[in-house]
């Protein structure tokens, strides 16, 4: 039985300055092809982590209506749980489904009138 020779993996200091198809985007080369931190620190977000956008980008694609199921595809988690942490849902989102709410239960509680026929929601 012949053996074939194993591919070894190259030292760290061999290794591309980007990425070969189907490794993985190390942290520095990304921050290194996009300039990120020169980028965000000329814009006055220094404190800003290319994390920070997966967040935002997950939460806003939930404003949209993206059902929490596909979102935790895309983020590649394995749980809804994980994916919850992820959602960052606005003042304004949080305000405007408690006065939706509000709405809701103000014309449960207006009498009716007579004439009014009661209609159940199924």
């Amino acid at each position: 039985m012949t053996s074939t020779p194993r591919r070894r993996r190259p030292r760290a200091r061999h290794r591309p300055s980007r990425p070969t198809r189907g490794d993985h985007v190390s942290a520095a080369v990304l921050r290194n092809a996009t300039h990120w931190d020169d980028a965000v620190t000329n814009l006055g977000y220094g404190h800003l982590c290319r994390h920070d956008l997966r967040h935002t980008g997950l939460t806003w694609f939930a404003d949209v209506g993206v059902q929490v199921h596909v979102l935790r595809k895309i983020a590649g988690h394995g749980s809804l749980t994980t994916i919850q942490r992820y959602l960052h849902p606005d003042v304004h989102k949080i305000a405007a489904a408690g006065a939706a709410l509000s709405a809701h239960l103000s014309v449960l509680r207006a009498p009716r009138s007579q004439s009014s026929p009661i209609v159940v929601a199924r």
